[in-house]
């Protein structure tokens, strides 16, 4: 596997010219929301790469290396020795539900030989515990998926997708990986620590939630919020719910992307079902560093002893809002677990999609660093 990336910046432009041209199976692009908008640097872009697929996102930062800037454009292009890739997308609109959206996308990718599914999603409006659930159901058995949804630093206000030749709002796409010399790893922590009881899901509807304990939600979360309150959803990121599915899955966590005071509700990236339990959440910014360490180490087992050729990093915008200038810290970790032969690339997200642990299928997270290794003979 070979590697080549490349950033743009407003200031200096590419800081190296990109070059792999035909040799480029896929290319990853991750940057802020005005390079979609406007395509003007992207079409350059897929002229240096005409046989690559395309995939990439709006973020609300983006993760070159070490580095984790905001408003560039990072590119990475990716040369496989035997293996191989193939992209499909769906608007969401013609899917009628993100349940509907992730089975129709995995039956759009050929199953003999895949190994693993990476998947970007608009990040405001879809269902991520949906899109994920139908995806995993309709892939075979022993195929992995891990992805995110996209961002828009800390506005809310649109994210966008590109997959092919197709940019857009309302997109879902996704990359499946070919090949038995192809290695997947992958890893999920957060970090966060729990306060006060937890409390019933009375009410709810997917991801919007109305009660807890009986009464509002909202309400409920402004008083734990403070002065916070004035700055929804924003400032919810500081303040997640971590949620307890009996029988379910453990370690989910969600966070807000938007409220409605009219219904007293508020709207999650992924569900909080009624029955559940929920528990409100605070930083720790050394556990938030150790989280992300923790997910690299993890990351390497599904490679069973070999380097990580490359690593991408999907991180929540929480994390990055609460480590501010700390933020690169986690990424260093990261980079300290992989070593340097790896090229990492990733974004700031409004959701996470990974398996918790190896034995287990993908979930949708929020607030936590996930990490898909890849490692190729």
């Amino acid at each position: 596997m070979k590697t080549e990336q490349c950033r743009w910046t407003a200031l200096n432009g590419w800081n190296s010219s990109p070059a792999a041209g035909a040799d480029a199976d896929l290319v990853l692009l991750f940057g802020g929301r005005s390079f979609f908008a406007d395509k003007t640097v992207i079409d350059e872009l897929i002229k240096v790469y005409p046989e690559a697929f395309i995939l990439g996102c709006s973020t609300a930062g983006e993760i070159h290396g070490t580095e984790v800037t905001d408003e560039t454009l990072v590119s990475t292009a990716i040369s496989f020795a035997s293996s191989c890739c193939m992209i499909s997308c769906i608007h969401i609109g013609d899917a009628g539900s993100s349940l509907e959206a992730g089975q129709r996308l995995a039956q759009m990718l050929e199953h003999d030989g895949l190994v693993h599914v990476f998947v970007l999603s608009n990040g405001l409006n879809v269902n991520g515990s949906d899109l994920t659930r139908g995806l995993t159901s309709c892939l075979p058995a022993g195929v992995s998926v891990t992805g995110g949804l996209a961002g828009d630093a800390d506005r809310f206000t649109e994210t966008y997708v590109i997959c092919g030749s197709e940019v857009g709002g309302d997109i879902i796409g996704v990359v499946g990986f070919y090949g038995e010399n192809l290695h997947i790893g992958f890893g999920c922590l957060g970090g966060w620590d729990p306060f006060g009881p937890e409390r019933l899901i009375t009410s709810s509807e997917g991801n919007v939630l109305f009660g807890l304990d009986g009464i509002s939600a909202l309400e409920l979360y402004k008083k734990y919020l403070g002065d916070y309150a004035s700055e929804l959803p924003a400032s919810a990121m500081f303040f997640p719910l971590a949620i307890r599915i009996p029988d379910g899955p453990a370690g989910l966590v969600r966070t807000i992307l938007g409220v409605d005071e009219e219904e007293s509700s508020m709207t999650f990236a992924g569900d909080l079902p009624e029955g559940a339990y929920a528990r409100f959440m605070r930083a720790n910014h050394d556990r938030l560093i150790d989280g992300a360490i923790g997910a690299a180490s993890a990351s390497l087992k599904g490679l069973e002893g070999r380097d990580a050729e490359l690593a991408l990093l999907i991180s929540c915008v929480g994390r990055k809002m609460v480590l501010k200038q700390r933020v690169e810290e986690e990424v260093e970790g990261v980079r300290d677990i992989l070593g340097s032969r790896s090229t990492i690339t990733g974004f700031y997200s409004y959701g996470e999609i990974s398996p918790l642990m190896e034995s287990s299928r993908a979930e949708l997270h929020n607030q936590t660093m996930t990490i898909t290794t890849f490692s190729e003979d």
